[in-house]
């Protein structure tokens, strides 16, 4: 699978809320793996452009990312935008 426990203990470490690796239920890690397993499936998508089953997936998974998204906004404008900082989604 393109996703072990390595790469998945970089990126929860990389953008949890306290820092560790240990951290992966918090919003901000959960958005940072959706947001990783996004750009690896647009990939797939723009290659392989009549694989309707992974454009549905992807499709399940923005709207997976939005919903985590505007709950953080809901509870902590703060945490949303450094988030969305970090990780580069909007202008």
């Amino acid at each position: 699978m393109y996703l072990d426990k390595a790469k998945k203990e970089e990126i929860f470490a990389q953008y949890s809320k306290e820092q560790n690796t240990t951290d992966t239920g918090s919003a901000e890690s959960q958005i940072a793996l959706f947001t990783y397993r996004i750009k690896h499936l647009t990939e797939h998508v723009k290659k392989h452009r009549k694989d309707y089953v992974t454009t549905r997936s992807l499709t399940q998974l923005v709207g997976k990312r939005r919903a985590l998204l505007d709950y953080l906004y809901d509870r902590d404008v703060n945490r949303y935008r450094a988030i969305v900082k970090a990780l580069g989604l909007r202008k």
